[in-house]
């Protein structure tokens, strides 16, 4: 008997090993459709939260979180120093790969639709003697991962906001790094209570955030080539298409790769349509399209933004770069439509930032809670329950986040340095996440993989799988080098290696050493009588207390009634045809 997820004709013998967790009283109201609700039991889980996501919403929340036009002005920095040509055709090539990635996540999302998805894929496709180290190493780095992003937009919409105000001030107050860290703070602790209070509309709120970013988007790729133009010449096509420059000391080449930063940067939200499965309706349908849309409209979108700004910049990237406002997309604005054209554009761009953290922050929650519903997090027994006078959503979780975030924030106080390395782990913390699952897929596990309703199909998902994992190997790497060139001060060295292997080290040193002693993987919070006779025979067999019918025993899968499968054994020693 082959074990499958997605139909549902065999069970889940690595989920329906795992222990049953107490007080699984079903809620009396009515949180989710029966098939929702069924493909969620298959997969070991009982329905917790409402399910309020259209596939629109799904799509909506993961490309709030990229927010597009103020992620790229967040990380002009790392395409400028190329010339116009690497941040047009960088963010071409490099948004081309994200999207195959997208869609190898895609297929598995599809198929195996649950918050804590990528800790989850991992522990069923790893071999049996690395599952747990590896999905309790996912778990960690991808939970870190998006807290780590959530101080990265609330950072930079304090430095958004406090350039406005220099801006205002014409260039003549400089912000602290403690006021920095006040205006970070206090955007923080508006998201918690946000979060917490507006999930009955949460996903309708996705769509208004999606409308502000488009109106955001369109008022610059307008407003920018009229005030250009009126102002001075625009650039021509020969200088946006093939104008390079090297402001670094690496060669050429790499400067234009280090350009690749921005959509990496950029377009690194779209594992929120997995954290959101839980709460989406028709999840096998609207995680994968909600994956795929975010990605391919920020792909295209993005490359049209980049087209205007190559045309609309100041031939000089220094000065761009070096800008007394802080921001070089304030000095884009500044040259092209004057200080208030500016003021009001850079409100616009932060307001839109305001918004990615909150989604942000709604993504990480269900992450968190999915990951301490296992069991994995410290305190889990304090995170994991759900409260129903909210909405039904993990409130607790929300506010754990949100404290992890202010403390890790006080890196602002040390040194910009420090924090950009922290935040480094919305980067290289979630590639290591995203191919873990899709490595241990293509490796271990295929002859378990069972499509849902999307699929990139038998003779392409494997080669893409593997195109994804190099590239997110590569993505990894890049992001660890410094950024202006291989002899770097201690200022403006990339110390995101350090951060990233303390993280990586010390949740495996956590395993080694305590958690290998009681972390199985995912566990089994559906009630007894919603899993299969199979399922029920597979976890007496691996020594659950569950009895199941007449005659089930700790050591003997078998079933009265049931007839018991031939074959030989499969990786978890049950038999399977």
């Amino acid at each position: 008997m082959a074990s499958t997820v997605a139909n549902g004709t065999a069970p889940d013998l690595e989920k329906s090993a795992s222990r049953l967790s107490q007080g699984n009283i079903p809620p009396k109201e009515l949180l989710a459709g029966e098939a929702d609700t069924e493909l969620l039991a298959k997969l070991g889980y009982k329905q917790e939260l409402r399910r309020n996501f259209s596939m629109i919403e799904v799509f909506g929340i993961a490309f709030s979180i990229m927010g597009l036009l103020p992620s790229i002005a967040s990380t002009l920095a790392f395409s400028i120093p190329a010339g116009p040509a690497g941040m047009v055709w960088g963010w071409f090539l490099a948004s081309m790969f994200i999207f195959v990635v997208a869609l190898a996540m895609a297929d598995l999302g599809s198929a195996m639709p649950t918050s804590g998805g990528l800790y989850w894929w991992t522990h069923y496709f790893a071999s049996p003697k690395t599952r747990n180290a590896l999905s309790f190493l996912v778990g960690y780095s991808n939970t870190l991962g998006l807290v780590g992003g959530l101080c990265s937009i609330d950072y930079g919409f304090a430095l958004m906001f406090c350039s406005v105000i220099v801006i205002a001030r014409d260039g003549e107050w400089t912000p602290s790094n403690g006021v920095v860290y006040a205006v970070f703070l206090a955007c923080v602790l508006c998201h918690g209570i946000l979060a917490s209070t507006l999930s009955k509309v949460m996903g309708k709120l996705q769509t208004v955030f999606v409308v502000m970013n488009l109106i955001l988007i369109a008022a610059t790729i307008i407003a920018l080539p009229i005030g250009k133009h009126h102002s001075s010449e625009r650039n021509d096509a020969k200088f946006i298409f093939t104008r390079t420059e090297n402001l670094t000391t690496w060669p050429t080449g790499w400067a234009f790769m280090l350009a690749w930063l921005s959509p990496i940067w950029t377009i690194g939200g779209f594992d929120s349509c997995v954290h959101m499965s839980e709460e989406a309706a028709n999840a096998a349908k609207a995680v994968p399209y909600g994956i795929l849309m975010s990605v391919g409209s920020c792909w295209i979108l993005g490359f049209i933004i980049m087209i205007v700004l190559a045309a609309c910049i100041n031939p000089d990237l220094e000065a761009v770069l070096g800008s007394a406002y802080g921001q070089p997309m304030a000095q884009i604005y500044y040259d092209a439509i004057g200080k208030k054209g500016t003021l009001g554009l850079m409100s616009l761009l932060f307001i839109v930032q305001f918004l990615m953290g909150l989604s942000i922050l709604v993504a990480a929650s269900r992450q968190s809670w999915a990951f301490s519903r296992d069991g994995a997090l410290p305190f889990s027994g304090f995170f994991r329950p759900i409260s129903k006078r909210f909405g039904y959503i993990p409130l607790r979780a929300i506010w754990g986040c949100v404290f992890l975030a202010a403390i890790l924030g006080l890196l602002c106080l040390i040194a910009p340095a420090a924090a950009a390395a922290l935040f480094s782990l919305a980067v290289a913390g979630n590639n290591l996440a995203w191919g873990t699952p899709i490595f241990c897929r293509v490796v271990w596990g295929n002859h378990k993989f069972v499509p849902g309703p999307f699929y990139t199909g038998e003779k392409f998902s494997k080669p893409i799988a593997w195109l994804a994992i190099i590239f997110l190997i590569f993505g990894i790497t890049l992001a660890m080098f410094p950024s202006g060139g291989p002899n770097p001060t201690a200022e403006s060295m990339n110390y995101t290696v350090v951060i990233n292997s303390a993280v990586w080290g010390g949740a495996l040193l956590y395993y080694f050493v305590d958690a290998r002693k009681w972390f199985t993987g995912p566990k089994t919070t559906v009630e007894s009588q919603v899993l299969t006779l199979e399922q029920q025979a597979v976890m007496a067999a691996e020594g659950g207390s569950l009895t199941v019918g007449e005659d089930v025993s700790a050591g003997n899968a078998h079933v009265k009634g049931v007839k018991e499968p031939s074959g030989e054994k499969n990786e978890s020693g049950v038999n399977s045809a």
